[in-house]
């Protein structure tokens, strides 16, 4: 746990958290739009410096807020372009995030928790087990450091246009955090980033999805990985107290409001889950639904005993998803010669 009596990490209030904070204390509430520009338009973390700042506020900032970020312990540049980031926090636990380019945009693949408790047989963050969830400061904290890291090593680069809570750990175990640091990354006067470029990514916790009704508009990402749920539950445990038709009966029951859209992750793996049984099936569950499949190659990590598909059975198994009527992309693994793709983030060791 962070300790209690440390100061309030300023990157862990809302623009309207913030405005009713300041307002509480008896000072102007404009002051927080004027504080959320400084902080994440012009990264500028020197409050002295805040000329259009009233000094009663810096003098507050200076005595109750902390704007220490989390600390870059070491960055991994792919051969694709990729580049992990392990990073420190304050209690010296560390997790990994990433980021990955494309033409037009650029992706950070966000931590929520301290390893993770969910215990797929395919991820190797589940070899390192739970620890801690994570505060919404230390959430914002990573977009914030690597944004400032951009600025700095490469100036010329975009800064991260996109978010996918698709880190270490299960976002749905720690949505009230979550949700606090969406709303900051979605703020105009902050990162400013859209909900149609948020996306939130869960193994299945249908008390969790539930909860969606009332979260941001974002997009939804379900690990699926099988339609059959005696292969689920091998792959991932939290399928024994959460039946597939329940997890996709809580999905398909979510508002689809604005711009939200629902995406089932499907990781292939050799001889496990890539037959035509399986298609066959994930045509039955997933039929009628105008959401897609995201195909994944599955991607090794030491000590695991699955093997990844060849090239000619990923696009057979798009292909036969495709001439059945539903929408399938293969997506690219990014980062794989660092240990950065999909399933492939852990953190135990530096802890």
């Amino acid at each position: 746990m962070i300790a209690d009596h440390l100061p309030k990490s300023i990157y862990g209030f809302t623009l309207s958290s913030l405005r009713e904070y300041l307002l509480e204390r008896g000072f102007a509430k404009y002051a927080a739009d004027q504080i959320y520009r400084w902080i994440y338009r012009h990264q500028d973390l020197d409050y002295s410096s805040w000329s259009n700042v009233a000094k009663k506020i810096k003098q507050h900032a200076s005595e109750q807020w902390s704007f220490q970020l989390p600390k870059i312990i070491r960055q991994q540049l792919s051969s694709d372009g990729t580049v992990k980031f392990l990073f420190e926090m304050q209690d010296l636990k560390s997790v990994e995030a990433v980021v990955i380019p494309a033409k037009d945009r650029l992706t950070l693949c966000l931590s929520t928790q301290v390893g993770c408790a969910i215990g797929c047989t395919f991820c190797n963050t589940a070899t390192q087990g739970f620890e801690r969830n994570l505060t919404a400061a230390e959430m914002v904290g990573q977009l914030l450091t690597i944004n400032r890291w951009l600025g700095q090593q490469r100036p010329d680069s975009m800064q991260v246009s996109n978010i996918v809570y698709m880190g270490q750990g299960e976002p749905l175990q720690n949505l009230p955090q979550v949700k606090i640091a969406t709303t900051i990354f979605m703020e105009p006067l902050g990162f400013g980033i859209s909900q149609r470029k948020i996306t939130l990514s869960t193994s299945g916790l249908v008390a969790g999805i539930e909860q969606l009704k009332d979260f941001p508009p974002v997009n939804i990402a379900l690990s699926l990985h099988s339609p059959f749920d005696q292969v689920r539950s091998s792959l991932m445990p939290i399928n024994r107290a959460h039946s597939l038709e329940d997890v996709l009966q809580a999905i398909k029951s979510l508002p689809l409001k604005a711009h939200r859209s629902i995406t089932y992750e499907y990781l292939l793996i050799k001889g496990i889950n890539d037959r035509m049984e399986d298609v066959q099936e994930l045509v039955r569950i997933l039929d009628h639904t105008t959401s897609k499949i995201n195909l994944i190659r599955y991607n090794q990590f030491p000590g695991s005993s699955y093997q990844a598909p060849s090239d000619q059975q990923m696009i057979w198994f798009r292909d036969q998803l495709i001439s059945r009527g539903l929408v399938c992309t293969n997506r690219a693994s990014k980062g794989e010669d660092i240990m950065a793709a999909c399933g492939q983030l852990k953190s135990a060791q530096q802890n």
